[in-house]
């Protein structure tokens, strides 16, 4: 049995499971085939690109779904017992007895390295994603605090206690069990099959059986909590950074030489007040109290908080931050915990500014995968995530294009 015809046998298993692919969902891809070939019955090269991106498509979808549904220990007895049956015959070489589907997933794979007796199949477009971050940050560093200062209990949440943000990638969970204050857990890091953009690490001439082994892709991870604040004192912020509209100055970011207070406006557009007045003690002793939880939901180690910063940030029509992480440079190395609680006038009138945290490759987490979950702004709501996570905030759209419009967030980073 050839790796080809071990792959069809299995594709035809995967398409005959309704979980995979529902029959409405085969109506339409018939139907969009049939109107592709009509349309272009004239041009053979359009019909083919046609079909060669419904094929993409459908693939993709088909190894997710596959891959969520059986899990990869039942995928690698299948694929065991077939390569250990095909090798007994005669049919494959013994390298392929050990093929692993946690690196090849059924669907369409990435380009191999050309070879002897090598079939490339389709190319598939890779995805663009964000370049190498340039260095985050204010330009402006509080003074340290000795520690974060006792003060009450934040209000609970509403509703179930954990549940996870959207993640494009993988299919949607149960939710959690009710774990208090109103927590939902973000992403928890887990393999999963191989990516667009590996590269082959080996290659049996001999055979012409390209193996590929993919760096373990590393999920962003994150806890959300919703009505952080008191309804008092949202409205107290709001009014307070509305009055403080003259304050407001240029955002700046750290240079990659180390230097603070840079404005780069390719990189970075907003507007940001250092001076939060008392609600700069407000927020941090509401984070004090949910600290420890958040710790633990993303896998951080407790670590005493040596330094805080924080800032109210205004973003208009066309602010945006590009994707960076916030300990990039040796001046700010020492964040560990980044902090974002967003806030605005009502009713809301700008669109965008959502924050994407983007997956990583293994060790290389100031490079994104292309694959990222996002955060969309909501009232009275604050987001924790490592400092090392690569992340972005999208353009913002604000036809009124007011200051009393603008997205706020009131963010920071703590210090270990």
């Amino acid at each position: 049995m050839t790796a080809k015809q071990l792959l069809d046998a299995f594709s035809e298993a995967l398409m005959q499971d309704e979980r995979i692919l529902s029959p409405r969902e085969r109506e339409l891809l018939v139907c969009l085939l049939e109107n592709s070939k009509a349309s272009a019955s004239s041009s053979p090269g359009s019909q083919a690109a046609v079909n060669a991106a419904i094929a993409r498509s459908v693939g993709e979808t088909v190894a997710q779904r596959a891959f969520g549904l059986l899990g990869g220990s039942i995928v690698e007895q299948i694929l065991a017992s077939s390569t250990i049956s095909a090798a007994r015959q005669g049919t494959m070489p013994a390298s392929m007895v050990e093929f692993d589907l946690a690196s090849h997933p059924a669907g369409p794979q990435p380009p191999q390295a050309p070879g002897p007796g090598v079939r490339r199949p389709p190319d598939k477009d890779l995805p663009a994603g964000p370049q190498p971050p340039q260095a985050p940050g204010p330009g402006v560093r509080r003074p340290p605090d000795e520690d974060l200062p006792a003060g009450p209990q934040p209000p609970q949440a509403p509703g179930p206690g954990v549940r996870r943000p959207p993640d494009k990638d993988v299919p949607p969970q149960p939710p959690q069990g009710s774990q208090g204050l109103g927590v939902r857990h973000g992403f928890r890091p887990f393999s999963v099959p191989l990516q667009h953009g590996a590269q082959p690490s080996q290659l049996d001439s001999g055979s012409g059986v390209g193996v590929l082994d993919a760096p373990p892709i590393v999920k962003a991870q994150c806890v959300v909590l919703d009505e952080f604040l008191a309804p008092q004192e949202l409205d107290e912020l709001v009014n307070y950074a509305l009055e403080h509209e003259a304050e407001f100055q240029s955002s700046a970011v750290v240079s990659p030489s180390g230097d603070p207070g840079v404005i780069d406006y390719d990189h970075r557009r907003s507007r940001v007040l250092m001076d939060l007045g008392k609600h700069e003690q407000i927020i941090l002793e509401r984070i004090r109290c949910v600290l420890p939880q958040v710790l633990d939901l993303i896998g951080i180690e407790e670590f005493p908080v040596t330094d805080v910063e924080a800032q109210i940030t205004a973003s208009n029509d066309g602010d945006f931050f590009g994707a960076h992480c916030d300990d990039a440079q040796e001046t700010i190395a020492s964040r560990r915990l980044t902090f974002v609680y967003f806030f605005h006038r009502e009713p809301r009138q700008f669109e965008g500014g959502e924050l994407r945290l983007h997956d990583s490759r293994g060790s290389e987490r100031h490079l994104s995968t292309g694959s990222y979950h996002t955060i969309v702004p909501q009232q009275n709501q604050i987001v924790f995530f490592p400092c090392s996570r690569l992340h972005e905030i999208t353009p913002v759209e604000c036809l009124s294009q007011a200051f009393v419009d603008s997205r706020f967030t009131l963010n920071g980073w703590l210090h270990n």
